[in-house]
C-alpha cells in the first residue's frame, strides 16, 4: 500500500534497528483518512472469506480494525489487556508478550462476543514476533470459531512473526513490509 509506505517514510521515526515509531498517524495521533484506506484495503483482501467479526488488541489496533469492520459491515471486538470491574468473568484469555513494551499481559475477550459459528479476521497494527496475533488467534480457537486470516498494518519482515503465523496455517496479509530499519532510513520489501 503505497500511501501507507509514504506516510511511514515521511512521519515514521526509526528508534534503533528494531523499533519504528508511528505515533504521528497510527498509535497516538490517528490519521482517519489513512485508516479508512487501510480498512478498505483489508476489507477488499478478505471480502470472500465469510468474515463475521473483526478482532484486534487494544489500543493501537482499534482504528484500522474499526475501519476494516466498517468495510466488511461486521462487528469489531477488541481484546482487553486489563480486566476491569465490568470484565472479569466468563472470558476467553491468552497470554501475550509485547515486543515494544517488553512486558507480558493477559488479553481477554468476553465469551458473549465469540461463537463457534464466527469467522474472525484478526487485525493488528504491527507484526514483529507474532505474539499478539498468536494470542488473538488462540482466543478465537478457544471459542470454537474460525480464523479467516490476519491483517497487519506494518510488518517488520526481519523478525520471525510472519513465519510463525504461516507455520501455524494462517493467511497473513501485511500492507507495509519493512525489510530493514537503520539510521539511514526505512527499507521496504517489495
Amino acid at each position: 500500500m503505497e500511501k501507507l509506505k509514504t506516510k511511514i517514510r515521511q512521519e515514521g521515526r526509526v528508534l534503533g534497528t528494531d523499533v519504528l515509531k508511528v505515533d504521528a498517524f497510527l498509535n497516538h495521533q490517528v490519521d482517519p483518512v489513512l485508516m479508512a484506506d487501510i480498512g478498505e484495503t483489508f476489507a477488499s483482501l478478505f471480502k470472500e472469506a465469510g468474515v463475521t467479526k473483526v478482532l484486534t488488541l487494544e489500543s493501537s489496533g482499534i482504528a484500522p480494525a474499526l475501519m476494516t469492520a466498517l468495510g466488511l459491515r461486521v462487528p469489531l471486538i477488541f481484546a482487553k489487556k486489563r480486566k476491569s470491574l465490568t470484565l472479569k468473568d466468563d472470558l476467553w484469555t491468552e497470554r501475550s508478550f509485547s515486543f515494544t513494551k517488553q512486558e507480558e499481559s493477559e488479553v481477554s475477550v468476553s465469551r458473549q462476543f465469540l461463537a463457534p459459528t464466527d469467522v474472525v479476521l484478526i487485525i493488528d497494527d504491527f507484526l514483529a514476533n507474532g505474539q499478539a496475533a498468536q494470542a488473538m488467534a488462540g482466543i478465537v480457537l478457544k471459542a470454537g470459531a474460525t480464523v479467516a486470516g490476519i491483517g497487519i498494518v506494518i510488518e517488520k519482515a526481519f523478525q520471525p512473526g510472519r513465519q510463525l503465523l504461516l507455520d501455524t496455517g494462517y493467511r497473513v496479509e501485511s500492507l507495509a513490509r519493512i525489510a530493514r530499519l537503520s539510521e539511514a532510513g526505512i527499507e521496504f520489501e517489495e
